[in-house]
């Protein structure tokens, strides 16, 4: 069996989990039971690595279902965009972000969020300098503003 052929016949699910409370409901449950996997099975292991994790963070997480059902998945840090709303005390972004400013966070917070966010794969190599300015722009455009 070739390489293409072999990754062709797995198949992946995106999908945004809550941290240590997965649950074989939908979406998640039929998501994994159309490829015929075992659904409670998944959500143990995905609470057992989510479980240091404060409960309701939200989680992306790549599923991949093998041809033999096995599965194995890829969990990531939360988006910057919940961080942002959990640093500044707010439940969403502006309606009209640079026209209405809903919350305020300090220098601090930014560097604090850009550190976690460095730590997740494929991220290492950005500088804490870019990754700084990449969380002010997320902030800006969710009407977020940022203060000294």
């Amino acid at each position: 069996m070739s390489k293409s052929t072999k990754q062709a016949s797995q198949s992946q699910i995106r999908i945004l989990l809550s941290a240590a409370k997965a649950a074989p409901t939908p979406p998640l449950g039929p998501a994994l039971g159309q490829r015929g996997v075992k659904a409670i099975d998944f959500c143990r292991a995905f609470n057992e690595r989510t479980k240091h994790f404060i409960p309701d963070t939200p989680i992306p997480t790549l599923i991949t279902v093998k041809p033999d059902r096995t599965v194995s998945f890829i969990t990531k840090l939360p988006p910057t965009t919940w961080l942002l709303k959990q640093a500044a005390g707010i439940e969403k972004g502006a309606a009209k972000p640079g026209s209405e400013i809903v919350g305020k966070v300090s220098l601090k917070h930014i560097y604090e969020i850009a550190k976690i966010k460095k730590e997740q794969n494929g991220l290492e190599r950005i500088s804490l300098r870019g990754m700084c300015r990449a969380v002010i722009s997320t902030a800006n455009g969710m009407g977020i503003r940022v203060v000294p």
